[in-house]
């Protein structure tokens, strides 16, 4: 008999942290800031310290809590952090300081916009941070777009089972919309932390002491010779290669029959759908196709769904950043158009309506 699902409204915000609590997190650390307090308010208010054992704690600023999630993800536990934009932009030291020493951690970036300190309006202007790097080096992190509560629940878990997959830092890149909103989630089983045994089983690289059977575990990204430092690199890369062979997610919606496509993550992604529908009360065929791992990007995906189409509009809240991942997926095989709004203004389904047939429909006339 299956257990019945619970079903409650909340907003993103708050459905994240409780997923956490729930998907077995051993810590969190975290500084506030608009739109993502409700995130540490919510454990705060939850106390997992007293049933799960969840150390939740307010680092005195965001590069402390990422030092912090370093220690914490380095003796493999289930560790995390949240911020927003200007907050998350402070941590890249120490995401890619995780990456050059593959220490597994989540990170969440309830976007808002920029640059610099911004607004506290939600925005999409950090997807290039979050998918090239945003940190020194040649290296990604994975990174999962929500556009939905429920995705915003559902994704916890998921990034913390890719990020230990191939020890690797996984990023959450929501935004203030789907942060603020609320909608009706159903929160994932209650999966209890793991053991001092089973860490030590699953993850043997980590630095919980040494045992009589091994060399001490060091965990670093500093290599002084130049010859051993290219082979760690080019052994990232076969990773990285990997991921993108194993862990890209899409969706797809209206595609049969389209003519043309829209592509937009997240929030953009939701206003979308109204379009479409608004779209096809005037007469135009078209198709949402939404990337839902930012990186590894579903370029194969995408070009294989734009055969046969007359041309695709890339609708975000930014200046257009998604829009060069597209463009390099298509390779020219068909018009590929940008349609934007910035500085946290959120775009209403009739301009992208409106975008499509300016700089798509008309032009073929």
């Amino acid at each position: 008999m299956e257990e019945k699902q619970e079903v409650t409204l909340m907003k993103g915000n708050e459905a994240l942290a409780r997923a956490a609590i729930r998907c077995g997190a051993d810590g969190f650390f975290g500084y506030p800031i608009t739109p993502q307090s409700e995130i540490i308010e919510t454990l705060a208010l939850l106390k997992p310290w007293e049933t799960t054992g969840m150390v939740v704690l307010q680092a005195e600023s965001e590069v402390a809590a990422i030092n912090m999630v370093y220690g914490g993800a380095g003796s493999g536990k289930r560790v995390m952090t949240t911020s927003s934009s200007p907050g998350i932009a402070l941590m890249q030291e120490g995401i890619a300081y995780m990456a050059g020493a593959e220490i597994p951690g989540v990170f969440v970036n309830v976007q808002r916009g920029g640059p610099g300190l911004g607004t506290i309006q939600p925005s999409q202007s950090d997807y290039f941070q979050a998918t090239r790097g945003g940190g020194n080096g040649d290296y990604n992190t994975i990174v999962l777009a929500p556009a939905s509560v429920q995705e915003m629940a559902d994704f916890i878990d998921l990034a913390f089972t890719l990020a230990f997959r191939y020890r690797n830092p996984a990023m959450i890149l929501s935004d203030g919309v789907i942060g603020q909103m609320m909608e009706k989630v159903v929160l994932p089983p209650l999966k209890p932390r793991r053991t001092e045994e089973q860490i030590r089983k699953e993850c043997p690289w980590a630095t919980i002491g040494r045992t009589p059977d091994r060399k001490p575990n060091i965990l670093t990204s500093l290599e002084l010779k130049p010859e051993i430092m290219e082979q760690r690199n080019l052994s990232m890369q076969r990773k990285y290669q990997t991921i993108k062979d194993c862990e890209v997610r899409y969706d797809t919606q209206q595609m049969d029959g389209a003519e043309y496509i829209i592509v937009a993550f997240g929030s953009a992604a939701r206003i979308t759908e109204k379009a479409i529908e608004l779209a096809k009360e005037q007469g135009i065929k078209v198709g949402l196709f939404r990337p839902i791992t930012l990186w590894p990007f579903p370029e194969k995906q995408l070009r294989e769904a734009a055969v046969g189409k007359k041309g695709i509009l890339v609708a975000e809240i930014n200046a257009g950043q998604m829009v060069q991942d597209v463009r390099l997926a298509i390779n020219g095989a068909l018009p590929v158009e940008h349609f934007g709004r910035l500085g946290g203004i959120v775009p209403e389904p009739e301009e992208i309506v409106k975008a499509l047939k300016t700089q798509l429909i008309q032009k073929e006339k």
